[in-house]
């Protein structure tokens, strides 16, 4: 499939050229190939999730009696946090936990106490995350934030209980994630991102009344962010005439807001506007019509212990195989056998997917045979 006539780049794409890496020893800063450095981790905990939503996990390819991975196979708390300690150590200083659906793995706040205890070589407070579709998060909030949890995603596709239902393919009623973010500012989560991805022709029609939800309940105690839809992985069918730019999103909402772009300002990813009367902002997400592939700095653990250096990668190095290595029983050898490892990793990566998409005009070819990575197995 060819999509350059229909995508419009927002901006200009960075000319890459390819490198020999700029760090070869096991001193230094960890760059990759086009000079990126490692700054950010997503842990994926799980790769169940009680929601079926149409751009992540279809319900006619993940049914509801759909193997997903044995306790056995997942990482224990033990080996997500020396992997983490790892990445720590080489200059990651945001850790973000994702899945599936993160709280569905039992006592999470436990790891969280763990990682929240983490620090950087200066001695800096670890930026520590979770991502939730918000189904289990009343019932969860208080543990997670005495456990030292420090900032909230929740993804939240319609405000409407039919769209919502519709979007998430589950029984399950948008007023309980809805109640999740209200016991989750309660306790002290402020200010939450709320994160909506957009899909042309399904719930395309529930952004304004999102945003309006988000402004008169919450005002600037809940950042909204609006997501084009991304072709990951291989389940969801992706078809660029379903992609809503974001451009178009901005233009409808200033339709019904007064909104003022924050020139010069951004949000991770997101760029941003705020409401001119000062009751919260919004963001958008572009990472199909305007990549950022030059800024990432964000590795993917899988629940099962591979690392991946792209969201739209297609294989990741064997971490667990250096967590269990039996040659490097104490704590300072499998350490140092986990930072090579992820230095190695991360010094031959050259990916930037979304940019050769943008600007070839074409989805990027894969290797034959490989199918790039499920968004539910190393979170979004």
């Amino acid at each position: 499939m060819t999509v350059a006539k229909a995508i419009r780049i927002e901006r200009p794409i960075r000319a890459w050229h390819l490198q020999e890496p700029a760090v070869k020893s096991d001193a230094g800063p960890v760059v990759d190939r086009l000079g990126r450095p490692l700054r950010e981790l997503r842990i994926s905990v799980t790769d169940r999730c009680n929601f079926r939503c149409v751009y992540c996990m279809p319900r006619s390819v993940y049914p509801r009696n759909f193997t997903f991975m044995k306790k056995e196979q997942l990482l224990d708390f033990d080996e997500i946090t020396c992997a983490a300690e790892a990445f720590v150590a080489l200059g990651v200083n945001k850790l973000r936990l994702t899945g599936g659906e993160p709280l569905l793995r039992p006592q999470l706040e436990r790891l969280v106490e763990r990682l929240a205890a983490l620090r950087t070589p200066e001695g800096d407070v670890i930026d520590l995350a979770m991502t939730t579709n918000g189904s289990l998060l009343a019932r969860k909030a208080v543990a997670l934030r005495d456990a030292g949890l420090g900032r909230l995603t929740v993804s939240l596709d319609a405000v409407s209980d039919e769209v919502f239902r519709r979007m998430s393919d589950a029984d399950y009623p948008v007023a309980k994630v809805l109640a999740g973010i209200d016991a989750a500012l309660r306790v002290g989560f402020a200010p939450i991102k709320v994160n909506m991805v957009v899909k042309r022709g399904v719930n395309d029609g529930e952004i304004v009344p999102l945003a309006r939800h988000v402004r008169e309940h919450y005002g600037p105690a809940v950042a909204l962010r609006f997501i084009e839809y991304m072709d990951v992985g291989e389940s969801n069918h992706w078809k660029l005439d379903e992609v809503l730019p974001s451009i178009d999103v901005i233009a409808l909402l200033q339709r019904h807001f007064s909104l003022e772009r924050v020139v010069g300002a951004r949000s991770g990813t997101a760029e941003l506007w705020r409401h001119v009367d000062g009751c919260g902002e919004v963001g958008t997400i572009s990472s199909v019509t305007a990549p950022f592939c030059g800024d990432c700095s964000r590795a993917r653990l899988s629940s099962d212990g591979l690392l991946y250096t792209c969201l739209f990668s297609s294989q990741g190095a064997n971490l667990r195989a250096c967590l269990a290595d039996e040659g490097s029983r104490d704590s300072s050898g499998k350490a140092a056998l986990l930072q090579g490892a992820i230095r190695a990793a991360w010094q031959r990566r050259s990916d930037r997917y979304s940019e050769l998409r943008a600007s070839t005009g074409a989805l990027p070819a894969l290797r034959p045979h490989a199918q790039r990575v499920e968004m539910h197995y190393i979170g979004g």
